[in-house]
């Protein structure tokens, strides 16, 4: 059942791979011509060698004319073939590539509108390697096809046409001999496709390893998790060399075994070529091409089933990319009008959310905002905060209910143009390699140089940025380089500044700042949030004390709402809360 499974799932890789040759049909039959025309020629050189041979008869009867014509004919037929070859590669190289570069096009731009939901249940590393490593070996595996596949395939239906017209006997045992080569291919070929795929596998598991233990050496040693860090990746490494050693003993057999086979053809060429020889029903030219069309016809099998081992790893990496590219994408928004004239109306009715069906979130949440209204929303650790943060902003979908800004519901415009309309600071910084400025520019990249310095003051960023040292043309990696938390908090916060939208996010915006650096930058934001519908999540309960409403959430539910003069009254939840920050 699993070998039936692994060869439909090799037919179907197989039809979508050559879909995308398909747009390359011209460069194909281009390839194709010219191995055929390199084939023939160089199946003529054997024919040529005999006449040669035939033109010597014994001492003092060699046609020494004869001869001289016939290998300047060769060496004429030998350097068009070469040519014609050096061409077809160029052409194989460039449908490969051009293949490879489509592939990995369509599988980058399907992360961009995958659902957020994929991206969260697999690591970074393995997607990274499905786009990278998954694609080389797949264009390895291409370009052998192209460049020994056609050419083999063609070699062998070519020798066979000239062996028939030499001898037709000695020919058929040719033929008779021949499926033994393809029985043992093919037999090979069957258990190393399973090999390849957990090969393949091992290394995804690896890269995402490798990928998160350097993105999280910080945190790695400062809980001394390096020997299990290395544990976890002498085991994976371990499963790594066992499947590699196990598809390369079976794909390492495939030339032997055919060669084996192929010298028992040149074996039964030879013994009925020289009885044939020897009866007159060959000449000893006519024998000795034969003998040079039987290497020849044997020799494309180890190709071939040298190329059918690395295609099967081919096709295995490509089976890979194309789950990526073929995941349901996000719900398009094509068509949909884009959202204007934004005052800060927000409206949540009846609201369920769960990130898996059987572990239910957000249920029946309701929720009004006026335009100007800042917002806090406050609870323990997994009430569901940061899961409304992504459900305003459409990075998830909500299960049932509805999510409208100025009466429209969100779903119902485009993602694009509903983003635009929100400032989000987060906790988790994100930074791109590059500079300052094309940091802080992200969001409005036509902005001036004067108004990314009038948004950097009034972030307080200013400041450290002057001190670096190329000021706001310093280059950064992707992670921010030597910069500290607060500081890449502060360029995050600058992006904002520098937009200056209708409505803001602040997750824990500056959770990682000095309380000095962090009294002026709410400041800043109390001058930013005038006018603005604003959604604050906050641990520290001191700085959402001014907030118009505030949330208290609870198991994706709202338990208390109100003012926080009006909470502490209650004392609830929320005053428990707040005390509990202060209970020196």
């Amino acid at each position: 059942m699993a070998g039936k499974r692994n060869l439909r799932a090799q037919r179907d890789t197989l039809q979508k791979v050559l879909r995308y040759i398909g747009k390359y049909r011209l460069l194909v039959t281009l390839s194709i011509l010219m191995a055929a025309a390199s084939v023939a020629l160089t199946l003529y050189v054997p024919i040529l060698v005999g006449r040669a041979i035939d033109r010597i008869v014994e001492a003092g009867r060699v046609d020494f004319a004869g001869i001289l014509s016939i290998l300047i004919s060769v060496g004429v037929v030998v350097g068009i073939t070469a040519i014609l070859q050096w061409l077809m590669n160029v052409i194989n190289n460039k449908i490969t590539y051009q293949v490879v570069r489509d592939i990995r096009n369509e599988a980058f731009e399907r992360i961009t509108i995958l659902p957020l939901k994929y991206i969260d249940a697999h690591s970074y590393g393995e997607i990274v390697s499905r786009v990278i490593a998954d694609v080389d070996q797949f264009a390895d595996g291409l370009l052998m096809g192209f460049t020994q596949l056609f050419t083999g395939v063609v070699t062998i239906l070519g020798t066979l046409i000239f062996m028939l017209t030499v001898h037709v006997g000695i020919t058929f045992v040719v033929v008779l001999l021949t499926p033994l080569s393809l029985f043992v291919a093919n037999f090979i070929a069957k258990r190393t496709y399973f090999m390849f795929k957990k090969q393949s596998e091992a290394r995804a598991d690896q890269t995402a390893l490798v990928d998160e233990m350097i993105g999280n050496q910080k945190v790695v040693q400062a809980f001394t998790h390096e020997a299990q860090a290395q544990r976890d990746f002498d085991e994976i490494n371990e499963r790594l060399r066992v499947s590699s050693l196990k598809a390369i003993f079976y794909s390492s057999i495939t030339n032997p075994s055919t060669r084996f086979i192929n010298s028992l053809v040149y074996a039964g060429v030879g013994l009925t070529g020289a009885l044939a020889a020897l009866t007159g029903g060959i000449t000893v030219g006519g024998l000795s091409a034969f003998l040079s069309y039987a290497n020849q016809y044997t020799k494309p099998f180890n190709e071939i089933s040298g190329v059918i081992t690395e295609l099967q790893n081919a096709l295995v990496c490509a089976g890979r990319i194309f789950e990526l590219i073929e995941e349901p994408p996000q719900a398009s928004d094509a068509g949909a009008p884009a959202l204007e004239d934004v005052a800060g109306r927000v409206s949540l009715e009846n609201v369920a959310f769960s990130y898996t069906a059987d572990k239910p979130l957000i249920k029946c949440f309701n929720l009004r905002v006026h335009p100007g209204q800042r917002v806090a929303i406050v609870g323990p650790t997994g009430c569901g905060k940061t899961t409304l943060i992504n459900l305003l902003m459409r990075f998830y979908d909500v299960d049932a209910g509805s999510i409208s800004v100025e009466g429209h519901d969100i779903r119902n415009v485009t993602r694009h143009s509903l983003r635009r309309k929100y400032g989000m600071v987060l906790q988790d910084t994100w930074l791109k390699a590059g500079t300052i400025r094309e940091n802080i520019v992200m969001g409005k990249p036509d902005a001036t140089d004067d108004e990314v310095l009038q948004a950097a003051k009034a972030s307080h960023a200013h400041g450290f940025i002057t001190r670096l040292p190329d000021g706001y043309d310093t280059v950064i990696q992707e992670d921010g380089g030597s910069l500290s938390q607060g500081q890449k908090q502060l360029l995050c916060i600058t992006r904002v500044m520098l937009c200056l939208p209708p409505m803001l996010i602040l997750d824990e915006a500056t959770s990682s700042i000095d309380t000095r650096t962090e009294l002026k930058i709410q400041e800043a934001f109390a001058r930013l949030m005038q006018g603005r519908t604003s959604f604050i999540v906050a641990h520290r309960l001191s700085t959402i004390k001014n907030a118009d409403v505030i949330l208290v959430m609870k198991d994706g539910d709202i338990i208390e709402q109100g003012t926080h003069d009006e909470l502490i009254a209650r004392n609830g939840f929320y005053a428990k809360l707040y005390y509990s920050q202060f209970a020196a």
